[in-house]
């Protein structure tokens, strides 16, 4: 099979990006976007990134955090080499036939296409992620796997694809850029832009992404990592509070006294506090049936689950479900 051109690889070129913004964008995950641009400028002293704006009927975009970003309005002939689509909410609603036909026309023309948080569903939704790699934010994984099935969906920070790249929030958007600078100019430049973030460069494309951000935990205290993230990946299926401290190798009283020294809490309630948070979000976000959302988070009994969702957030799953 002929290899794929992509834009992670060795060019000394200015690199030019137009940037596509969603209403309701989340702000961290624009300027995680941008921002490694601009300061991969100043510190290489010469213009290896260009950018503009651009949303689908042009004007100011309003974004989550309270102000907006002036916009062109997109064409089918933008002069730019690759198009990022930034998103945070509202998804369905601003994927309107005419913006996907839009972007599917695009798709060849430009170099590469990148989803930066939910931008990954514009991608989707065009059908320009079919039989490829891709990820969204943890918190969409689920939903997005069953919405498209033709699509390899990892739990990936970021994945790339080829000309389609992806990726699962602010944080691995980062460190995507980063990635980028590294490869088309190399590391110790990649290495002074994360410097001038005081952000260190930890995570690797396919390190998974957590609901806890537990990367500092597992630094100072290993086990206590391993144990969050054996939760993690036993939300549907909860192992035992014993199983996981002997999969780690402690006994369960040793990782009762871990989790109350350090987080203040038991396992236990931590462990069921995971779960019901990702049924809350579940509740909020999809359209799955309340029975369904309760087995996905490991809940035999629609009584247990109702029970305890209603000890957790004080009202019902039905009665926080918004309309869709």
């Amino acid at each position: 099979m002929k290899s794929e051109k992509t834009i992670f690889a060795p060019d000394p070129a200015p690199l030019s990006v137009g940037i596509l913004v969603m209403a309701d964008t989340n702000a961290l995950s624009l300027a995680a976007s941008v921002d490694p641009m601009r300061a991969a400028n100043r510190r290489a002293g010469r213009t290896i990134f260009t950018w503009r704006y651009y949303s689908a009927a042009g004007g100011p975009v309003p974004i989550t955090a309270g102000f907006e970003v002036a916009t062109d309005a997109l064409d089918d002939r933008p002069a730019v080499e690759v198009l990022m689509i930034v998103a945070g909410f509202r998804l369905a609603e601003q994927a309107t036939p005419a913006l996907l036909a839009r972007l599917r026309r695009l798709a060849p023309r430009l170099r590469a296409m990148i989803g930066i948080d939910g931008g990954s569903w514009f991608l989707a939704y065009a059908g320009l992620l079919d039989h490829r790699a891709a990820t969204v934010h943890w918190e969409d994984l689920e939903t997005f796997a069953d919405r498209f099935p033709a699509i390899d969906v990892r739990r990936d920070r970021y994945v790339i694809s080829g000309p389609m790249v992806t990726t699962g929030g602010a944080a691995p958007s980062l460190d995507m850029m980063l990635d980028l600078i590294r490869a088309r100019h190399g590391a110790e430049l990649a290495l002074r832009v994360a410097g001038a973030f005081l952000y260190e460069p930890v995570h690797a494309a396919t390190v998974p992404q957590q609901a806890v951000s537990a990367a500092r935990l597992a630094r100072t205290d290993p086990a206590l990592g391993r144990a969050i993230a054996l939760m993690e990946a036993g939300i549907e299926d909860p192992p035992a509070i014993a199983a996981i401290a002997r999969r780690i190798g402690l006994s369960q009283r040793r990782l009762e006294m871990l989790f109350s020294d350090r987080l203040g809490t038991s396992p236990g309630r931590f462990f069921l506090d995971l779960r019901l948070d990702e049924a809350r979000r579940m509740v909020t976000d999809t359209v799955l049936p309340v029975q369904e959302i309760a087995l996905r988070t490991g809940f035999s009994s629609q009584v247990a689950f109702a029970r305890a969702f209603r000890a957790r957030f004080g009202t019902t799953a039905s009665a926080l479900r918004r309309p869709f």
